[in-house]
């Protein structure tokens, strides 16, 4: 069966995505102008990015690497693996990871994970806008909660990459939830089961979906 071909715009907005939300190296210094170009095709689309395109041309780069491993990797206020905010550090969450690998096989396209979790958002956004658009989309459906909190945390925190995030979202069906309760209601959730890591299970996070 022909699935509808993803358009242009949202081509667009994922790969920049996928880009923004990267470890800031040199390469991805290098691609600031081809992404504001892009964006400038569609009106609306570049003041979403901005903000973190200026900050990738301004900042020094071992500043700019230093904020990003204080935000995006060293805490879990940012988490961008899209299964750590529904499944936590449960056991539920290698069979979910498993899922993201299965969809990546079905696509026919090999897809190098580069030592990440197949969960990482820039994959997954990098995925639906140059692989697979209707599973890659599929995928970001599924974990749309995921997507909201990580867009509240970003919000809350004051950091540019929440507008990322609302482009994302503004992307995909229905409107954005205005809280984390809010969140947790669209998505029914229930209270976690179980829990095998080290570190507590953050009440900040979505619970586990009930089976």
């Amino acid at each position: 069966m022909n699935r509808p071909a993803m358009n242009r715009r949202d081509q667009v907005v994922y790969l920049a995505a996928a880009w923004c939300l990267s470890y800031p190296d040199e390469e991805l210094v290098e691609r600031v102008p081809l992404v504001r170009a892009a964006l400038s095709e569609f009106p609306g689309t570049l003041p979403e990015f901005a903000p973190v395109l200026d900050l990738l041309e301004a900042t020094a780069p071992l500043e700019l690497q230093a904020q990003y491993v204080r935000e995006f990797d060293l805490g879990r206020r940012h988490a961008l693996h899209l299964s750590y905010w529904t499944d936590g550090d449960t056991r539920r969450r290698g069979e979910v990871l498993a899922f993201f690998k299965e969809a990546y096989r079905n696509s026919g396209v090999l897809v190098d994970l580069d030592g990440e979790l197949p969960d990482y958002l820039p994959m997954v956004l990098e995925f639906t806008a140059r692989v697979d658009g209707h599973a890659g989309r599929e995928l970001l459906k599924r974990y749309r909660a995921s997507l909201e909190m990580l867009r509240l945390g970003l919000l809350r925190d004051s950091l540019p990459h929440a507008r990322i995030l609302a482009a994302i979202c503004a992307t995909l069906p229905g409107k954005s939830p205005q809280d984390e309760q809010e969140v947790m209601r669209m998505a029914g959730y229930g209270p976690p089961t179980e829990s095998v890591g080290l570190d507590p299970y953050d009440p900040r996070l979505l619970p586990v979906r009930r089976a």
